[in-house]
This record gives structure tokens, sequence and C-alpha cells, in this order.
């Protein structure tokens, strides 16, 4: 078996060889260095863990934004209706039981008298 090649093809072949030699010790030596893995993966996960915040916090934001705009639609109505439901409900407890409301009304006003005549003489 002979091989006829010229000595610019074996040269050529040599240095492809090289090169291919090269890229492979440079990617060992990539993969043995753990201090430059470890901290690709942390600032991989910290973009991670930034993305999830930044989602999580648009998410709050509009959360509380939608429940404020809620609360102040809800509120000045609701309100309204409950306290006109509260006073239409004391006022019919008052005309169906007079004389509890009269008793109630009576102490307070005792004690009102009370309040005010043991301040004038203190």
């Amino acid at each position: 078996m002979s091989d006829t090649r010229s000595s610019e093809e074996i040269r050529a072949d040599i240095e492809h060889t090289r090169e291919e030699l090269a890229d492979t010790a440079a990617a060992l030596a990539q993969r043995a260095d753990v201090k430059a893995r470890a901290h690709d993966k942390v600032e991989e996960t910290k973009a991670k863990v930034s993305h999830k915040v930044d989602e999580a916090k648009a998410k709050v934001t509009g959360t509380a934004g939608a429940a404020k705009d809620k609360v102040g639609e809800a509120t000045p109505s609701s309100v309204a209706d409950g306290a006109q439901h509260a006073a239409g409900s004391a006022a019919q407890a008052a005309k169906s039981n007079p004389i509890p409301v009269s008793l109630v009304a009576g102490v307070a006003l005792g004690l009102l008298v009370g309040w005010y005549i043991g301040s004038r003489r203190g």
C-alpha cells in the first residue's frame, strides 16, 4: 500500500488535524471550567427569577388596580343601599315595637342629663 501524497497535501492534512485538535481542546477546557459554568448557571437562574418577579409584579399590580376600580365602583352605591336598608329596618322595628325603643331612648336621655349635671357640679 503505497501512499503517493505530496508533501503539500501532508502539510495541509496536518494543519487540518491541528485545527480540529485545538477546537476539541478548547471544548474540553470549557467543560472543565467549573467556575465559569457555575457562573453561567447563576446568571441564567437570576434572569429566570427576575423574569418571574417582573411577571408577578405586573400580575399583582393589575389585580390591585382592578380591585381598586371595583371597590371604587361598588362602594358608594352599596354603602348608600346598606345605610338605607339599615335605616328602614330601624324605622320598621321602632314602629312595630314602640315600647322598647322608648325605653332605650329614655335611658340614653337619662345618661346624657346625668353626665351634663355631673360635669357642671365638678
